[in-house]
């Protein structure tokens, strides 16, 4: 079914410039979305609402890890000049 340039008209503004503006593009055509983007399970997503509060929990435990990292690699220097005295 063809439209009638009637149709095809618009009620816009001579002022109104719409050239300068992009089109963003959705879903898998979409390139980057300026930042990561993950998807959380409902379970996770129940207990973390915000991204801030999943950015926070995440710091703590990258904090944690490399604490342990820490640990383990101290413990093991210990261990190894203890066996070398």
């Amino acid at each position: 079914m063809k439209r009638d340039k009637s149709e095809m008209e618009d009620d816009l503004r001579m002022e109104y410039d719409l050239k300068s503006l992009r089109v963003r593009r959705l879903g898998s055509e979409r390139k980057s979305f300026g930042g990561a983007t993950v998807r959380l399970e409902p379970d996770v997503a129940e207990m973390f609402p915000t991204a801030d509060a999943v950015n926070e929990a995440l710091r703590f435990l990258i904090r944690v890890v490399r604490d342990n990292q820490a640990l383990s690699r101290t413990a093991q220097a210990n261990n190894s000049n203890a066996a070398d005295g």
